[in-house]
Parts: structure tokens; C-alpha cells; sequence
């Protein structure tokens, strides 16, 4: 099934579907979850595990037009200043309710902009990290590093405070793309950043570009795509632009007439994708490429790639915890989301509680379906042997939901007595797909398209 007619057929190029990074995914949260069972959750992390940390800095020095992230623009230090203040005491916080000798596996910091941070700053928060949470053996430290926000000095107090890992937001090499997004980035500006990083030993390098922006073409997709491989990212997100204006009120700039086609976005992620594996990147899951000796590479071979909030990963650990205004965190138990305004989030920390204000407790086959879900998004199969082994289910239900999803599409699934997969054919269909595996009411959120 490769023609456009048999995909529109499936509902390729009308649904609107979930990324499920997350299941159930966020729209679904409520206020089941509060302060006091965060915190109890956290206690009840096993001594001595590791844990994944997750640092939202939600300052930019400006905000791009295409952007849905929870961010708001400072030109000064001073609410950055106070912001890192708060993380501190969110710290201490975290401290007073983490069991002994619980090190780190991952910290990301994300944004936002979190290289706006002064060198000052940045030490001074790794510092207070450290002192909460050690870094654990093969442990990564990656920070999102915005090409226009960086220097000599950022990064020499990043590289000193042990960031492995870089992540660059690329999105569009051309002009005309991004002053229609309000993303200025030049080439020569990013492989500028690029070069800084790595004559500071940091040879892990994550790049995203995105395919649907206004204005795009094959031929530009080509040629931003031949740009970023000529940097040689260690691993790319090729991400489809979400264009949720009701949202994201900033997307309003954005000339929706500009936009391509669904068919055409399926147009441009081919395009690209075609370009990564010609130049020996693996396939990753629906939208990430890596090279062969990648940490995410090396974790599909061996059947243990993950996916969160943060995407594709190779990292085992149960619990991911979020801080900072808006963030997320992920438990055995459920998922808890601070306070999305920072005055709302700060006022909380000030107070000497946690700032969750919703989320969700695992219940019925939440856990069940999450997995069978992540199983399809990240090896496009569901394996009956692991589900039967992990899960309270019987062998005849599973097939059931097995044989409801392939009527669903028209017999295009692969289902025997192993499991369920998806061809490499019918891959486009993959969040669709994922869907008939959700109980949760998906009228209740507007999602992005399904290419």
C-alpha cells in the first residue's frame, strides 16, 4: 500500500490523532492529582534506582511564531533570576521526599530557551542538581541550545558541569520559511553552535527539523535536509508542524493558506526521510532517523526503545520527573502535571508545596493499553508473548482487540499467534492505528494531523 488513494481511503489525510508520547495523553488529565500524592509518589521511589529529571525553562528572548510550547518572552535577567531561585527551592522540595541513594540516569533541560541562562546561573543550578540527585553510572545530561542564545561562555559552563548531550532546533534552513515562523536561524549561525559544542568534547548531537511549514517544497525540504546532514547529527526528530492556532494564539501569525496539503506533507516527510536513510541514518520509530552506533539505534536493535514526553529514548527508568511550571512527570503509578503559569507554579514552590495541579492515576487497562501503544509507536508491533507474560489479560481478549484493529483497516495488519505488526507499507497509519488501541474519548481535544 504505497499510493496516495489507498491511504486517503484509511483516513490518512483527515484524522487528527495523538502523538502519544504519553497514554493516557494529557488532554485527559484532571485534578485526581494533587500536591500530596505527587509527593507520595516520589517517596515511594525504590532506594538506590535511578530516575529521569526533567528542567523546564520556559523563557525565550523571543517566541517563534510556530511554537506551542508553554514560554513567555523576557528581554531582561531579572524573572530568569527569580525563576532559578524557584527551581532551588523545587529542589529542596524534591530532596525532603526522595528515598536515599536515588541517582539520575537522564537530566534534560528544555524550554523555552535554557541557554538565555547566564553562565553564573547555569552552574549554579547544575550544582543544586547534583547535590539533590547525583549523576549515575553512563548517565546523560542533555540541554536544548538555541544557535541565537549561545557563547563561548554558556557553553564552557555547561561542558564543566557535565553535559554529554546537545539538542539544536533547526526547523527550516530557508529565508523565506523562517520569516514566515518568526524563527530566524541561519546555516552559518547553527553550524557556528555546532562547532563551539563540539571542540568542547560533546560528540552527542540531537537535531529537530520539521516538515508541513508554510511555504515548503520538496525542493526545499532537500535542501534544508542536505544542510543539516552536512552538520552530521548523531540523531535527527523529523516532526510534523502542528498547526493549532486555538492553542497556540502565536500560531495566528502564521498564513494558514501558506500551509501544505496533507497529501503534500506526506509529500515532504517522504522526501526527507528518503534523504536520512540514503545517507545511513536507521529508521526510528515514526519520526526519528540515528546513526548506526546511537544509543536510540543500538536500543531498537535490542527491543528496548521508549518513548515519553520527550520522544524516542533509550532510557529504562520508571520514573521521569518534571520541574518547573507546566512540566510533567511520569510514575509505576500515573502521570502529574505542575502548574502551567509560572506566577501559579512559583506561588506553590514559595509556599513549601509542590505545584501539581492535575494528572491521572493509572486505572482498569491504562497500563495494558499505554504499553500496547508505545509497542506500536516505537517497533510497529505488539508482541503476545510480552503482553501475556506482563499483563492481566487472556489470550483471547488480546487477539480480539488484535482482530478489531486489522477490520479496522481493511485486513492491511499482520496478526498471527505472535502478535500484531504494522508493514512497512502501512507505517503513515501508525498513530491511527495506535487509536483503536485507546478507550479514552478523543472528541474531548483537538490533535494534530495524522501526516
Amino acid at each position: 500500500m504505497t499510493l496516495k488513494p489507498q491511504l486517503a481511503r484509511l483516513g490518512l489525510f483527515d484524522a487528527k490523532v495523538p502523538r502519544y508520547t504519553s497514554y493516557p495523553t494529557a488532554p485527559h488529565f484532571s485534578d485526581e492529582v494533587a500536591a500530596e500524592l505527587f509527593g507520595n509518589w516520589i517517596s515511594q521511589i525504590t532506594s538506590g534506582s535511578a530516575i529521569s529529571l526533567y528542567i523546564h525553562v520556559p523563557f525565550c528572548r523571543r517566541l517563534c511564531w510556530f511554537c506551542a510550547c508553554r514560554t513567555q518572552g523576557t528581554q531582561t535577567d531579572h524573572p530568569v533570576i527569580a525563576y532559578v531561585d524557584m527551581l532551588k527551592a523545587e529542589l529542596d522540595l524534591l530532596a525532603a521526599h526522595l528515598p536515599q541513594d536515588v541517582t539520575l540516569s537522564r537530566l534534560h533541560w528544555g524550554g523555552g530557551t535554557p541557554t538565555l541562562l547566564s553562565p553564573e546561573l547555569m552552574r549554579d543550578l547544575a550544582d543544586r542538581i547534583f547535590a539533590t540527585v547525583p549523576m549515575g553510572d553512563d548517565a546523560e545530561f542533555s540541554v536544548e541550545i538555541d544557535p541565537n542564545e549561545i557563547d563561548e561562555e554558556r557553553l564552557d559552563a555547561l561542558a564543566l558541569s557535565g553535559m554529554n548531550r546537545a539538542s539544536i532546533g533547526v526547523q527550516d534552513f530557508d529565508d523565506e520559511i523562517q520569516k514566515t515562523i518568526g524563527r530566524i536561524q541561519g546555516y552559518d549561525t547553527t553550524r557556528n553552535a555546532i562547532d563551539m559544542i563540539r571542540a568542547r568534547g560533546i560528540a552527542s548531537l540531537n537535531a529537530d527539523i520539521l516538515y508541513g511549514l508554510p511555504h515548503q517544497t520538496r525542493a526545499r525540504m532537500t535542501e534544508s535536509v542536505q544542510k543539516l546532514l552536512s552538520l552530521s547529527p548523531d540523531r535527527v526528530a523529523l516532526y510534523g508542524y502542528a498547526h493549532v492556532p486555538w492553542m497556540a494564539k502565536r500560531q495566528q501569525m502564521i498564513p494558514s493558506d501558506a500551509l501544505p496539503t496533507p497529501e503534500k506533507r506526506l509529500d515532504l516527510f517522504e522526501t526527507a526521510r528518503r534523504l536520512f536513510l540514503w545517507d545511513n541514518y536507521a529508521e526510528i520509530g515514526i519520526d526519528h532517523f540515528a546513526t548506526k552506533d546511537d544509543g536510540l539505534t543500538i536500543a531498537q536493535r535490542a527491543g528496548r526503545l521508549r518513548r515519553n514526553f520527550q520522544g524516542y529514548t533509550d532510557d529504562l527508568s520508571p520514573v521521569l520527573i518534571g520541574l518547573g511550571a507546566s512540566s510533567i512527570s511520569q510514575f509505576p503509578q500515573g502521570y502529574a502535571q505542575n502548574a502551567s503559569a509560572t506566577s501559579a507554579h512559583t506561588k506553590a514552590i514559595r509556599d513549601g508545596r509542590f505545584s501539581t495541579a492535575r494528572g491521572h492515576v493509572f486505572k482498569g487497562q491504562d497500563v495494558l493499553r499505554a504499553r500496547m501503544i508505545e509497542a506500536l509507536m516505537c517497533d510497529f508491533r505488539i508482541d503476545s508473548a510480552e503482553i501475556l507474560r506482563d499483563f492481566d489479560v487472556a489470550a483471547g481478549a488480546l487477539h480480539q482487540m488484535y482482530a478489531n484493529a486489522n477490520a479496522a483497516f481493511d485486513g492491511l495488519l499482520r496478526v498471527d499467534d505472535t502478535g500484531l505488526s504494522i508493514p512497512p507499507e502501512a507505517r503513515a497509519l501508525t498513530r491511527m492505528i495506535a487509536r483503536n488501541f485507546d478507550q479514552y474519548d478523543l472528541s474531548k481535544a483537538g490533535h494534530s494531523s495524522a501526516i
